[in-house]
């Protein structure tokens, strides 16, 4: 029975949680809106310089992900009728065309004029306007459906594409494969309801007869001799990373004998329950349409490939049982250790430990037991620098997840920061790169014009020696901590020293982060914003020495001490936002076009910098945390086509906008504390999995009041710019109170500070 009232009480809460959200139409009544009616996956589709985002649709964390395919939301036509992505931000595996007239030659993948397009998380609506075909759409987690209706009544054609691959009739229904890369196969299983009355192929632009179809550009053709207006298709398809008869399994148990509007219903089930968990009031509807379309964005991706107990796992070429724990991959772990890690950890435990499990599995897959860095569908791509996974375990860790190996991630993270090379892009062995690095302390960095000549670096790439200094530094942190927590004390002494290396490339004369040669000397002359070449990654990567200055976020205390002091470190964040670009926005950005949403040489649209709005609340001035927060929030992240500021990478960017907007911010992964920043909401409550939840409430929060005069947390008075996960996990209640002009006084003092290591490690000098 108390289990019963228990789990009454969890629903209802929930219930009211999603039902809570309402706004006024315009006839003056209120109108209660789900959480999932607030996403709008537009926002950003247009790209301020690279990549957009993209309107995904998509169930939380599933592998079926589709999005209409074109460049951005100005492209004018959209290619084909999607079946599966299997990247966020890649093309269709396979595309699907339907049309009414045959042309000769036929392409084997059609472009769409269109109109009234609607997209949710969860389905799918347009209309070809040339071609009067109406086109619904709903999707599960490895399956969907699709109805099409087609106007005209003449007959009705459907062809199915496969790049590179193979298509089949069985006289029910179309089955097949492509090739994605690295021996990796996706397969689908396509059945329509109404039995074709023609099967042909595409052979060179031409229609032959056949029922299967291989290689490049394969195409199968089924045609519908109709002669009625709205010749309604109902077409279901499952797709799977293990064969074609799990395709079919995966549609037969997700979407056969539904109708198209049951599915769509239950997917946005599945979305209000996973975005209802964290319920705001307050703020405006463009406020909450940015936080609920940011949250559906941090569960684009990893995603679960777990078909009935098993999972192909392209990082051995396998098929797997997963052992009752679903498998994840598509996590790009530069980028989402920061703050989309740490956000799954508050909202879906369980699922964050199955990720972090999925991690060691991974590096037991491996020809070398490595933990991955870029682990994708296809493989780890071993993009990017540094080797961050670690970061998401020790903050896992730290953070009360236990359903893992902490032992065998240690050592998997132990060996992929020293055994294989540091060298960015690459997989390779250590080599003379990281001999020097463990030697000395640091990545050599090369003079303009001096060839490289070290075969671990990629040859597209470079050598981004203060990056992968900075970056390493961290992770070597995180390796002291998983140490400490496995009581290995000589390791955690020995990796703990090695955190300080970032000391080895400070220059003291100018406060940054500044490439040296081999020798130990600065190179010289040097320029902090344009010096690296395209991208900065001769000696950054991907932005300049005014970002790459603060990426210290384990030791921001040596930071500070290392720039002379509080006042110093001030004065240097300040001239961060306030530097201009040096040159015209045609010329900066020709150099380095990760680096926009700029504020001075901040850019918020890349992950490097996501934290270094809140490190003014490390030297006494938190005011200026809360200020900048909500300027770059109210600037950058809007409910429109370029809210974006830049490349969002499925989730990366945007559990940043999640956390700030919520009113606090996890600068450093591993260290189980969170920083105060200013709240866009009235009142913000997280559900959290052990059935507490933690409410923030902002008093006389508005625009305008976006300054914290004075905290209670838990009814106590709070004088601190920080609180812990400890106080979040076990429930409670922090109380602000917001006014329009700074409390300087407020979260100032020295032994108020968000924790930190010591500035000097004892013994290093």
């Amino acid at each position: 029975m108390i289990v019963f009232f228990n789990n009454l009480k969890r629903c209802l809460s929930l219930f009211f949680m999603i039902l809570i959200c309402s706004c006024v139409n315009d006839n003056g009544a209120i109108v209660q809106k789900d959480v999932v009616d607030y996403v709008n996956p537009y926002m950003g589709n247009i790209s301020h310089l690279l990549v957009p985002t993209f309107p995904t649709i998509h169930l939380p964390n599933s592998m079926l992900r589709v999005y209409p395919e074109r460049a951005d939301y100005t492209q004018d036509l959209i290619h084909g009728l999607p079946l599966i992505t299997t990247s966020h931000r890649g093309s269709s595996a396979f595309n699907m065309s339907p049309f009414n007239t045959l042309t000769n030659p036929l392409e084997p993948v059609r472009y769409y004029s269109y109109d009234n397009e609607k997209i949710t998380p969860s389905s799918y609506q347009v209309y070809l306007d040339d071609d009067r075909i109406l086109v619904d759409y709903a999707v599960s987690h490895q399956s969907a459906k699709y109805k099409l209706t087609f106007e005209a009544s003449e007959d009705a054609f459907l062809m199915l594409h496969s790049k590179r691959g193979a298509l089949s009739w069985d006289g029910t229904a179309v089955s097949g494969y492509q090739f994605i890369e690295n021996n990796t196969k996706v397969y689908v299983y396509l059945k329509p309801l109404v039995a074709p009355d023609k099967v042909s192929i595409l052979k060179e632009g031409i229609q032959i007869q056949g029922t299967f179809t291989e290689g490049n550009q394969a195409a199968i053709i089924l045609t519908f001799h109709n002669n009625r207006v709205n010749f309604a298709l109902d077409i279901d398809y499952g797709v799977s990373f293990i064969s074609e008869d799990q395709a079919k399994n995966n549609m037969l148990r997700e979407v056969s004998g539904k109708t198209i509007l049951e599915i769509k219903n239950k997917g946005k089930e599945i979305w209000n329950q996973a975005l209802g968990k964290l319920k705001v009031e307050g703020g405006s509807e463009d406020d909450k349409t940015v936080f609920y379309t940011s949250l559906y964005r941090c569960y684009e991706r990893p995603v679960n490939i777990s078909e009935d107990g098993k999972y192909y796992s392209a990082f051995d070429g396998q098929v797997h049982n997963d052992n009752g724990r679903d498998f994840y991959t598509d996590d790009w772990i530069w980028d989402s250790y920061r703050a989309h890690h740490p956000l799954r950890v508050l909202l879906d435990p369980g699922k964050e430990e199955d990720i972090l499990n999925s991690f060691i599995l991974m590096s037991e897959q491996m020809e070398h037991f490595w933990l991955p860095t870029f682990p994708e569908i296809t493989g780890d791509s071993r993009r990017m620098n540094s080797n961050h996974g670690v970061a998401a375990l020790i903050d896992g860790y730290r953070k009360g997840l236990r359903n893992f190996d902490l032992k065998k991630g240690y050592q998997a993270g132990k060996n992929a920061i020293t055994q294989k090379t540091l060298a960015p892009w690459s997989g390779k062995p250590a080599g003379e790169l990281d001999d020097f690095y463990k030697e000395h302390g640091y990545i050599p960095a090369l003079y303009e014009g001096e060839v490289e000549t070290i075969p671990e670096v990629h040859p597209f790439e470079s050598r981004q020696p203060i990056a992968v200094t900075l970056g390493t530094s961290y992770d070597e942190w995180c390796l002291s901590q998983l140490a400490l927590e496995l009581g290995l004390d000589e390791a955690y002494h020995h990796f703990l020293k090695q955190s300080y290396n970032y000391r080895n490339v400070f220059n003291p004369k100018t406060d940054f982060f500044h490439p040296k040669d081999k020798d130990g000397k600065f190179i010289e002359p040097f320029d902090y914003v344009f010096d690296g070449g395209m991208g900065a990654r001769k000696f950054y990567g991907e932005n300049n020495g005014w970002v790459y200055r603060w990426d210290v976020p384990h030791h921001v205390a040596d930071l500070i001490a290392l720039m002379g002091g509080r006042e110093n470190f001030i004065h240097n964040l300040n001239q961060t936002f306030a530097e201009p670009l040096g040159m015209s926005k045609y010329s900066f950005y020709a150099k380095l076009p990760d680096h926009t949403g700029n504020v001075g040489q901040f850019s918020m649209a890349n992950e490097p910098s996501l934290h270094i709005p809140y490190l003014y609340n490390y030297a006494g001035q938190p005011w200026k945390t809360q200020k900048r927060i909500q300027k770059l929030l109210k600037t950058w992240f809007r409910n429109d086509v370029m809210g974006v500021p830049g490349d969002e990478d499925g989730g990366g960017m945007s559990a940043f906008v999640v956390f700030s907007q919520m009113g606090f911010y996890p600068v450093t992964p591993g260290m189980p504390v969170y920083n105060i920043g200013s709240p866009t909401f009235k009142s913000v409550t997280l559900q959290l999995s052990n059935g507490k939840s933690f409410k923030i409430i902002a008093k006389n929060n508005n625009t305008g009041n976006k300054y914290i005069q004075s905290a209670k947390l838990n009814g106590k008075v709070w004088d601190k710019p920080w609180f812990s996960h400890e106080a979040l996990r076990d429930g409670g209640v922090l109380e602000l109170e917001m006014g329009a002009k700074a409390n300087k006084t407020w979260g100032t003092a020295p032994e108020d500070v968000p924790p930190s290591a010591k500035p000097i490690y004892p013994g290093s000098e």
